[in-house]
């Protein structure tokens, strides 16, 4: 049923996608196996937008299936591995003027499958609170997005806010959003720029000692 269920999300079907996640559940399937399956499928749907053959509208459908997925499997994931060790903790935000949050939450439940723990911010973040939240969590990871150009120069204030905190040698710091590349990279002052959710796991993982 796994790859039933990769390929109902990658084809944007819902009703399917959420009957067969039930129907394994009630199999007893390994809740870890149908997140598994969401981050196969969501490397499928990332590798479709590239191509042109999905937009918008398809990540929005992808993001509100992973969403109500989550909501069902998550919680017994969690009961199974209470107490387990995580990888590192992230803290991810849309930055302030920005509201998009569609690749935001993508990224932070591909982060919390793989093993972190996600602190999520919202949207239209300022730099305060995000130098707030390092205050109070001291993650290994801040993850800044921006679906926006005018996100450029907020995501650099939230940098040098960081800096100016003195807190910035402490966390590594990850920009992502359609526009970004690595020149928008530098200009912020970022460690680095994930194309995708899959490419934001990996930097998260080699920064924390992850596979």
């Amino acid at each position: 049923m796994k790859e039933q269920l990769v390929q109902a999300i990658a084809d944007m079907e819902e009703d399917q996608a959420m009957e067969l996640t039930e129907a394994m559940l009630a199999a007893d399937v390994d809740p870890q196996e149908i997140l598994d399956a969401c981050r196969e499928a969501m490397t499928i749907v990332g590798q479709r937008y590239e191509a042109g053959e999905y937009f918008l509208p398809e990540l929005v459908i992808a993001g509100d299936m992973l969403t109500a997925i989550g909501d069902r499997v998550k919680p017994l994931l969690q009961s199974q591995t209470a107490g387990s060790n995580k990888l590192g903790t992230v803290v991810i935000g849309t930055v302030e003027g920005d509201i998009h949050d569609i690749g935001k939450d993508i990224v932070g439940f591909m982060l919390d499958v793989n093993g972190f723990e996600v602190v999520d911010l919202g949207v239209d973040v300022p730099a305060a609170e995000f130098v707030g939240k390092i205050r109070e969590v001291s993650p290994q990871v801040v993850a800044l997005s921006g679906f926006l150009t005018l996100a450029f120069d907020q995501m650099k204030a939230t940098v040098d806010a960081i800096s100016e905190a003195g807190l910035r040698d402490s966390v590594h710091v990850m920009i992502g959003g359609a526009i970004m590349d690595e020149s928008v990279r530098s200009y912020i002052g970022a460690d680095a720029y994930g194309a995708d959710a899959t490419a934001a796991v990996k930097l998260a993982q080699g920064w924390t000692g992850g596979k």
